[in-house]
Formats: structure tokens, C-alpha cells, sequence
């Protein structure tokens, strides 16, 4: 397990956000190329942070003028991952270590492959840099699969 390290802005917007959803976030990783903040909740409560119909986390949205995305955080590594690809359907996770680094291949039906990826890599370099902040797994290599 590695130690997230928070900036100063990084801890004033878990702050808002913990306060407007009432959900406790562990991490807050400000993506300023995709313009979103993406926050890593404590394991139970996604439902909290996203609230009725999307209106907790739409009310952070319009506060914080960004996108906003949330993952729910967990102490086992491929759930982590798993939890980092939503929505996308993961079909498994296998995590090895190879020449002094941590590699997570997941594998993802070839169809959702693009969205696993996203518009010019966002997706997984978000994913990428969320399991090296809380897992130390220095790569997040995709396989496509048929179901």
C-alpha cells in the first residue's frame, strides 16, 4: 500500500466534497488536462457520494465548475482496478510482478475495449495513476476478450 500524498487544493476539495455529499473520500487526484476531479471514496460509500439521482455529485459539478468523477476505494488491489474501469465490465484482473514492478493485465470484452481506454488514453491513464497512488502497480496493461 502506498502513501497518497494531497496538495493543499487537493485537501480543500475533499473537504468540499465530504461536506456537500456527506461521503468520505480517501483521495482527490485533479486531472487539469481533462478538467476533473476525480475522488477515491471510503469503500461503501459510493451511494452516498453519487446521492438520489445524481444529486450529490451534480451539486459538486456546478460548485467546483468541473467533472467530477468517483471511485470507490478497496484495500484489495484488483477490486481497486476493477472499481477504476467502471463502467466497464472487467473480466478479470491479474496482477504480477515483473522485473522490480507491479503490473495489472486486465482483461475487458474487446467491444469495451475503446471505452476502457478512452478519448485519447484518458481512461486509463486515469486508472494508471490511481493504482500507482494507492497500490503501487506501476502498469495497467489492457487485453480485449470475447464473452
Amino acid at each position: 500500500m502506498s502513501e497518497v500524498r494531497l496538495t493543499t487544493e487537493g485537501i480543500r476539495y475533499i473537504a468540499l466534497f465530504e461536506s456537500l455529499t456527506g461521503a468520505r473520500a480517501r483521495d482527490c487526484y485533479e486531472d487539469i488536462e481533462n478538467n476533473r476531479l476525480i475522488f477515491v471514496v471510503k469503500s461503501g460509500d459510493m451511494g452516498l457520494a453519487i446521492g438520489k439521482g445524481g444529486d450529490h455529485i451534480n451539486r459538486v459539478k456546478r460548485v467546483v465548475g468541473k467533472h467530477v468523477e468517483v471511485i470507490e476505494h478497496s484495500e484489495d488491489p484488483v477490486e481497486f482496478v476493477k472499481n477504476a474501469f467502471h463502467p466497464v465490465s472487467t473480466k478479470n484482473v491479474n496482477i504480477v510482478e515483473k522485473d522490480d514492478k507491479r503490473i495489472a493485465y486486465v482483461e475487458v470484452l474487446t467491444k469495451e475495449k475503446g471505452l476502457a481506454i478512452g478519448r485519447d488514453g484518458k481512461n486509463i491513464e486515469k486508472v494508471k495513476k490511481l493504482s500507482l497512488r494507492h497500490h503501487n502497480i506501476d502498469d495497467v496493461i489492457i487485453k480485449g476478450c470475447t464473452p
